[in-house]
């Protein structure tokens, strides 16, 4: 029962975040569409750790190079996501309030994402490598 009630509130914080995302884009005052291109690093964020959790033997204790970089591209990834809207409101593409709705979105859709390894990724007989 845990993992459905888990399941759904990730499920729910991924709404959330979309719905900031489009509010920015979609609200007749800002009306413009530029910071949806975010959605790719949406996908593209988790690509490296699942990849890393794939080809990295996690018996040893000590850190591993291929995580740690890992690790590293991801934070590249999640730091660009943050910094496009600011440079589209800088460009004046975007206005900022709806730089500031798709940063909020930004921060839900990231918190979600790393709600959804917390709870899967455990090795366990309830995890996401199953699926």
């Amino acid at each position: 029962v845990a993992g459905v009630v888990a399941l759904i509130s990730l499920s729910f914080g991924g709404a959330v975040g979309l719905m900031f995302l489009m509010l920015g884009c979609a609200l007749p005052q800002y009306n413009q569409y530029w910071p949806l291109f975010v959605l790719f690093f949406y996908i593209l964020s988790p690509i490296p750790y699942c990849i890393a959790r794939r080809l990295v033997d996690d018996t040893d204790a000590t850190s591993n190079a291929c995580k740690e970089l890992a690790i590293f591209l991801t934070t590249g990834i999640v730091v660009s996501a943050f910094g496009l809207p600011i440079v589209f409101a800088r460009a004046e593409l975007i206005y900022w309030g709806a730089c500031a709705l798709v940063l909020t979105g930004n921060t839900v859709i990231f918190a979600t994402i790393l709600g959804f390894f917390l709870v899967f990724g455990s090795n366990d007989d309830f995890s996401w490598q199953q699926w």
